[in-house]
């Protein structure tokens, strides 16, 4: 099994590599300001998620199929793309009435949590990164290597999840300024439509 040493080390880079900024954080970032901080947990339980099915495809072997086909890493980036351009629509078309604080409903806790496993599972490079960064903490010496990849997987998950919960709590700050200023909420929501955008343009034209 992984040493003390080993798994000291692990969580240090995975914390460094969760607080940098990324399409995850940002993410987080921009659903917590605009429907409050248990919106930004939610999401962030759903991007968790996503990353249980990376590690298990990096455990089985499968995202190596990511690095040696370039249909299929295609076929991935071109979903992922198509979805935050599809969130980026929603955001530019939304009115202050449909921001939360009004007579309009809140996205339901599934639907939040469905974008973060959307946003995740969706992204091809997170598949590649998972590829590229646990096997550098496990040792065939040391036991089973597909349950180090498992147990890495998992830290990995519940360092993230920590982080972008805090993320969360921070910018969820922000939306009791966004509910009692109409201005507020179509700027948000406006700066959310150009993020999510980026975020599409800058997945799609990502080179393998």
């Amino acid at each position: 099994m992984l040493s003390y040493e080993t798994l000291l080390a692990f969580i240090v880079a995975s914390t460094l590599l969760s607080f940098a900024p990324g399409p995850d954080n940002i993410f987080v970032l921009m659903q917590s300001a605009i429907h409050g901080r248990k919106a930004g947990v939610i999401v962030t339980l759903g991007l968790c998620t996503g990353l249980v099915g990376h590690t298990i495809a990096v455990t089985l072997g499968v995202a190596a199929i990511f690095q040696v086909s370039v249909v299929a890493f295609t076929a991935l980036k071109v979903i992922g793309a198509a979805y935050l351009i599809y969130l980026a629509w929603l955001s530019f078309k939304a009115a202050a009435s449909q921001l939360p604080g009004s007579e309009q409903p809140r996205l339901s806790n599934f639907a939040l949590y469905k974008r973060g496993i959307l946003m995740s599972t969706t992204n091809p490079k997170l598949a590649i990164f998972f590829m590229a960064f646990l096997p550098q903490f496990a040792d065939p010496a040391a036991g089973s290597l597909s349950m180090q990849l498992l147990m890495l997987g998992g830290v990995f998950i519940l360092v993230g999840f920590s982080v972008m919960s805090f993320i969360a709590m921070l910018s969820g700050s922000l939306s009791t300024w966004m509910r009692d200023s109409e201005l507020g909420q179509s700027v948000i929501n406006k700066l959310a439509g150009v993020v999510f955008l980026g975020l599409a343009i800058k997945l799609a034209t990502s080179e393998r």
